[in-house]
């Protein structure tokens, strides 16, 4: 997961059939059961919520490709306030892409430059940085030199590639891969600050891992899914896209029980990460939305097109051969990492879900949220990560998972 976040100008205030809120957290608190929003201003959408779980405020990737911390350290957030322990969690994404960078860059390396080295990674990552380095708050931990600056990797990403790339070079019979791992962990710390090993907070002293223990977040309550043909269902394996770049393993599913498992997480109080392709037509940021509609884009008059963010449509049937066509064609690929935090309807009772991105709130009328169809999830969708008790209690037994 590795998409961009491309600044645009921010957008005009109406969102909703009520007023508009003034910022992320309003907006969300708006999404309260029942309650009937919009997408945009002039649309004829209305989206009346189902399911609206706890989420912390949206933050903004910037010109950075960490999406999969973003998404990963919002779900965290969420599951917290789950448990109960409360809503002023922000957790820094930076923390954890200054951890997985060097071990990334360890791995390209081994591999000969034979693996993916960019800013991208999935939320296996997270919780392996989790587990191994902990974690941290964002205010001990910006990864940035002036807090007010936007996250921008694009000239770190382009030296550790440079330092990379040159210690893999074919002419290359031997290296001092000792030298090349003190490289990487330098220019690290030169464009990100270097982590901290004891910090205080909230009038306690912790290091990253006892805060971590302290957050009650267990890691090895987490697992991910997806689902496609090409290995056997019941099974686990390793999903064969660039950015999983340590070669976690997933489990998969069956289409029918993966929708079923996202169905039932949220309807009994669980938000899940969501990993997912954005390059389709249908996805619609700036409007709003994500849509796979029923009839092809290269069939449609301009004017049908130009109705799509603005009145529901009906929507393409996903089958788990289209699926993985779209998969094995490069259709669907791993771009993105967001966070489902909620169900709604529209008003021909077709069912979306409510997604927080991390590309800031300005860059549409919703906060920063969208909503997407349940077909564009089930087509687009490459893995999701969730809390084991999330799953149904039949599908958990088949995986041999112990909730």
């Amino acid at each position: 997961m590795r998409t961009l976040f491309l600044p645009v100008l921010a957008l005009s205030a109406s969102a909703m059939l009520a007023q508009t809120p003034a910022n992320s957290a309003d907006y969300k608190q708006s999404m309260t059961v029942g309650h009937t929003l919009t997408n945009m201003k002039g649309s004829d959408y209305k989206f009346t919520v189902v399911k609206s779980l706890d989420a912390s405020a949206v933050q903004n990737q910037n010109q950075t490709g960490t999406c999969w911390s973003f998404s990963s350290m919002s779900f965290f957030e969420s599951e917290l306030m789950r448990m109960g322990k409360g809503k002023e969690y922000n957790f820094s994404e930076m923390y954890v892409a200054r951890r997985a960078y060097p071990l990334k860059a360890d791995n390209y390396v081994r591999m000969h430059g034979k693996n993916n080295m960019a800013e991208g990674g999935g939320f296996s990552d997270v919780v392996h940085v989790i587990r191994e380095y902990g974690m941290v708050p964002e205010e001990v931990y910006t990864g940035k030199k002036n807090p007010k600056d936007l996250h921008n990797h694009a000239v770190l990403e382009a030296t550790l590639k440079g330092i990379t790339s040159a210690a893999v070079n074919d002419n290359n019979t031997k290296i001092d891969f000792e030298a090349v791992h003190t490289a990487v962990e330098a220019t690290c710390d030169a464009f990100l600050g270097k982590v901290p090993e004891k910090f205080s907070y909230k009038g306690k002293e912790y290091t990253p891992k006892s805060y971590a223990e302290a957050t009650g977040i267990n890691p090895d309550d987490y697992v991910y899914l997806t689902s496609f043909t090409h290995h056997p269902y019941y099974s686990k394996f390793t999903l064969e896209v660039p950015d999983n770049w340590n070669w976690d393993q997933m489990y998969n599913l069956p289409l029918n029980e993966f929708q079923e498992t996202m169905q039932h997480a949220i309807n009994n109080g669980y938000t899940f990460a969501w990993a997912a392709d954005v390059s389709e037509k249908g996805f619609r940021f700036k409007d709003g939305l994500a849509i796979v509609p029923e009839k092809a884009f290269s069939e449609m008059t301009d004017d049908e097109k130009a109705e799509l963010s603005k009145k529901p449509q009906p929507q393409f049937k996903v089958t788990a051969e289209n699926r993985q066509l779209a998969f094995d064609n490069y259709e669907t690929q791993d771009d993105h990492g967001m966070h489902i935090v909620g169900t709604a309807k529209d008003q021909n009772n077709t069912p979306y879900y409510i997604v927080k991105n991390s590309w800031g709130t300005e860059r549409n009328e919703c906060s920063g949220y969208f909503y997407a169809s349940e077909a564009y999830v089930l087509y687009k969708t490459t893995s999701i990560m969730l809390h084991k008790k999330a799953l149904p209690a039949a599908i958990a037994k088949k995986l041999g998972i112990t909730q």
